[in-house]
């Protein structure tokens, strides 16, 4: 619990895109996060989804954009892997990528890519599910690459909670 707490505060400053405290709640609680749930906190990370909407229409608005896009292949309440996490976190934050991402962008390369930079961290496969906390965590390694104001911090994995 302490751990989570002194995730929240640090990430918190990062993530002031209209998420009430219900919901980080909710994401932090999660084990396995759906598509339109990752959607909703990928896309206003990045700035994509409009202020204003919260809860379910912020889902909706951000899964919609996702799936018009081509970022998301899943269903909106169909659990989100750790591949197609990354590329919707490289599609979103617009990350060029190398040169196989370059010439073959999809969740393959873009989960080989945010490992390589250091985004995805400790144990990882790129099937596995993605839990709201390792979720987080990403989009705050995200928005650092990104050049977001962000303290300098060595979050702990996962892992390190249990």
């Amino acid at each position: 619990m302490k751990n989570t707490l002194s995730i929240l505060l640090l990430i918190l400053p990062a993530l002031a895109f209209a998420q009430t405290a219900a919901e980080l709640d909710i994401i932090l609680e999660t084990q396995e996060v759906n598509a339109a749930l990752a959607a909703r906190f990928v896309l206003g990370a990045a700035e994509l989804i409009p202020l204003e909407l919260s809860g379910s229409e912020a889902q909706t608005a951000a899964y919609e954009t996702a799936r018009a896009n081509g970022w998301i292949g899943k269903e909106a309440a169909e659990a989100i892997t750790l591949r197609d996490a990354a590329f919707l976190v490289m599609s979103a934050f617009e990350f060029k990528g190398g040169i196989m991402y370059s010439l073959f962008p999809g969740p393959r390369y873009a989960y080989r890519e945010m490992v390589y930079h250091r985004m995805i961290q400790g144990r990882s496969d790129p099937t596995m599910t993605v839990s709201g906390l390792r979720l987080l965590q990403i989009i705050g390694r995200a928005l650092s690459h990104a050049g977001e104001e962000m303290p300098d911090m060595d979050m702990p994995h996962e892992e390190d909670d249990l």
